[in-house]
């Protein structure tokens, strides 16, 4: 079983080393350039038509509002790694992971948005009257690859399940430094994602456009009066950042320095991983959208990106590099910041305090979300029956995380993420034509981008 194992890790490390790197950076450079940089050529209208649309009744068909859904795959996204995350991507890439995280949000909001668009494109109703979608759907229909479609949801459901056990330990053990028992924790959890999770898409859209918001809000007014208090660090903390990411930083007091591979290698996997961009997990939330065109729905992709990487995982790594933390907090307690950090302006008991109030809120709302994911992919294999018995045992892996038992599986999480992302990627790139396709009608018609008109009467 050890030979096994190791075997497992190797190849996952080997995956998630230049492969998969290539894959979701490489893909999401590609469908940027193929369909020309539309998130920024078109970026004040796309924000226009998300955060200046928050509170807009939308037109077409569909089940819950676009907020309501991007909030819901928000929920997926934002977890304990925008908090803990960061800090290591710093310890051991240096201040310039920060500027690589970025460039491979910007290009991963090209998949993000190729992503969902597709999703709304090929969703449908299920035998409850539904709308479902997802990377299953347009693999097996708009590619019309079965294998491929099965393959991701098969992978997926298998990888929800010990995704929600480790996500269960991360509120038990957080919950355990303010007094909390596991299996107290792993009650109050139960209870809640029951409650949540069985109410459906609406009920988790209602919840997480609540919790969302006002969990990013109180965390980003937290971070902000720690920057405000650093202030006059946060203009070299910016050169830092720029000049580290294409020159080796040397190492200092408990940073152990950094070469430029270093900083590109931990920032793209910060960049990559805390948005989902290109893992196909957002169509789901977002195919039940109310929407009058694919496109529209798919800009909140790219609000999802500007609010989990841009402002979340940003607004962290100013935190951890304008108090200088990062230079003496060795690297192996570098997830441990974050809590110094406010530890430092609010004090040792409600500054640590407000620290695990934000990974716990974190953590849940991420274990709502991935309970429906692994529904739907039960569903989309096996029915809608089968995919109800999946809720329960998703849900159950709440009390295994607390309790251990199948610790040997987290040692294939990352190899069955990888086996989920590879055939999403394909699919995105063998369908780039329909992606292009639709963005050119959007943004053609008057009827949904008013600036056409104008080209239209100078083309007359």
């Amino acid at each position: 079983m050890e030979t096994f194992l190791g075997l497992v890790s190797s190849v996952s490390n080997w995956l998630w080393g230049v492969p998969l790197l290539v894959l979701l950076g490489g893909g999401g450079l590609f469908l940027s350039i193929y369909l020309g940089f539309f998130q920024f050529k078109y970026l004040p209208f796309i924000l226009g038509q998300t955060f200046g649309k928050i509170f807009s009744k939308p037109e077409g068909e569909g089940t819950v509002s676009p907020f309501q859904a991007a909030t819901a795959a928000l929920a997926s996204t934002v977890g304990a790694s925008n908090i803990v995350g960061v800090p290591v991507a710093i310890a051991f890439g240096g201040p310039g992971a920060i500027f690589w995280m970025w460039v491979f949000a910007l290009l991963g909001s090209a998949s993000k948005f190729s992503e969902i668009l597709l999703g709304i494109k090929y969703r449908e109703k299920n035998a409850e009257g539904e709308f479902v979608g997802g990377p299953m759907y347009y693999l097996s229909k708009g590619l019309k690859s079965k294998f491929l479609g099965g393959c991701f949801a098969f992978f997926l459901m298998i990888e929800i399940v010990p995704s929600i056990a480790t996500q269960s330990v991360s509120f038990i053990q957080t919950a355990g430094t303010i007094g909390i028992s596991s299996m107290v924790s792993a009650a109050i959890m139960t209870v809640i994602v029951l409650v949540v999770v069985y109410g459906g898409i609406q009920r988790i859209t209602k919840v997480t456009e609540k919790m969302v918001p006002i969990m990013a809000i109180l965390y980003l007014v937290g971070a902000l009066v720690i920057i405000i208090v650093n202030i006059t660090e946060l203009p070299g903390v910016i050169v830092l950042i720029f000049k580290s990411a294409f020159t080796p930083i040397a190492a200092t007091g408990g940073f152990a320095g950094s070469t430029i591979a270093g900083a590109l290698r931990w920032g793209s996997a910060r960049g990559t991983y805390s948005n989902e961009a290109g893992m196909g997990t957002a169509p789901m939330a977002h195919c039940a959208a109310v929407t009058d065109h694919p496109v529209r729905q798919a800009f909140w992709g790219i609000f999802e990106i500007i609010v989990d990487t841009m402002l979340i995982c940003t607004m962290t790594a100013f935190v951890v590099l304008t108090t200088g933390l990062w230079e003496t907090v060795p690297a192996a307690e570098a997830a441990s910041i974050p809590a110094r950090a406010f530890q430092s302006v609010f004090g040792n008991s409600f500054g640590g305090g407000m620290v695990t109030f934000f990974i716990m809120m974190f953590v849940l709302s991420t274990i709502i979300v991935l309970v429906f994911y692994g529904e739907k992919q039960a569903e989309f294999l096996f029915g809608t029956k089968v995919g109800k018995v999946m809720k329960i045992v998703n849900v159950s892996a709440i009390v295994f995380g607390a309790i251990g038992g199948i610790e040997f599986l987290y040692q294939f999480l990352d190899l069955l993420l990888a086996l989920v992302i590879i055939p999403n990627m394909i699919g995105l790139v063998m369908l780039r034509k329909e992606i292009k396709e639709s963005l050119d009608d959007f943004f053609g018609n008057p009827k949904y981008y008013p600036k056409a008109k104008v080209k239209e009467r100078k083309a007359e």
